[in-house]
């Protein structure tokens, strides 16, 4: 079900692109539009993963610098029968972990400082057991070119609004109506951001069953959310909106609106199908 939504959200996206382009300047500019968001997808999908990593300042370690991340790592890799991931650690106080890589064969599993300090081996398990489930499903492809999308959506829409200022539309028998441009504008960015939200939503959940499974017990993730949900409240993390979805929890608080937009699900939802998942084991 959580891909079926997951590929009808893509297919959301795709149109609203399309459609976005359309507005602006008719078949050129759906043209435009498509081929403006190959670019981003090819420019992400090769170097998204570096780019991640340099900016949390990621360190690349062995078995002999962290023995017991690692050793996990390798050993539940081969229960999910996926290449050996490369190993990061972020030397940060709030407890996470996120995956990211192009493709199982390039993909690399990042843990904070913060969450082997805080979490048991088992429940460490379960954190590296969901990550290892993203880079399983290919999570990290699907959620980068969703964000991409989103994201030519929002510069199509800015350059529209600029274009306006300067009165630089000239519509003819092919071009786009300015009705729509404006509706676009308002309309376009609002529902790319939400509908990429909803697919790291229905992602996340697809990768706590498959971690929960990967690990061998879905309460050793069951407890290890508890734990971060409480601790990532408490502890700041100098995270960007832009990369929040990969992280197994929110690292950005807040309330009110800002849970409308939110790139995870609730945790107690979470929680409560893991444990509903272990009773049924």
């Amino acid at each position: 079900m959580n891909t079926l939504k997951t590929m009808v959200f893509m297919v959301g996206l795709t149109l609203i692109l399309v459609w976005a382009g359309a507005a602006m300047g008719g078949r050129s500019g759906m043209t435009m539009a498509l081929m403006f968001a190959l670019v981003m997808n090819f420019v992400t999908y090769w170097f998204s993963d570096k780019i991640v990593l340099k900016m949390y300042g990621a360190r690349e370690v062995t078995e002999g610098d962290a023995p017991e991340l690692y050793s996990i790592v390798r050993r539940l890799s081969q229960k999910a029968e996926l290449p050996m991931p490369k190993v990061y650690i972020i030397n940060q106080d709030q407890p996470n972990a996120f995956a990211t890589g192009r493709n199982p064969a390039h993909a690399a599993v990042a843990a904070t400082t913060g969450i082997m300090r805080i979490l048991s081996r088992e429940e460490l398990e379960g954190v590296i057991g969901h990550e290892l489930a993203h880079i399983k499903h290919r999570d990290i492809l699907i959620s980068t070119v969703a964000a991409t999308i989103a994201g030519a959506i929002s510069y199509l829409a800015q350059m529209a609004q600029w274009a306006m200022i300067f009165g630089g539309r000239h519509d003819d028998d092919e071009g786009g109506s300015p009705i729509a441009a404006i509706v676009m504008m308002i309309v376009g960015p609002i529902a790319a951001m939400l509908i990429q939200m909803a697919i790291s939503r229905s992602r996340e959940y697809t990768a706590d069953q498959g971690g929960a499974r990967i690990a061998g017990n879905p309460l050793y993730l069951a407890n290890a959310l508890k734990k971060l949900h409480m601790a990532s409240q408490k502890i700041p993390l100098d995270a960007t909106p832009a990369t929040s979805h990969m992280f197994i929890v929110n690292p950005l608080s807040g309330g009110g609106i800002v849970k409308l937009f939110s790139t995870h699900p609730p945790i107690e939802e979470r929680v409560a199908r893991l444990e509903a998942m272990g009773r049924g084991r």
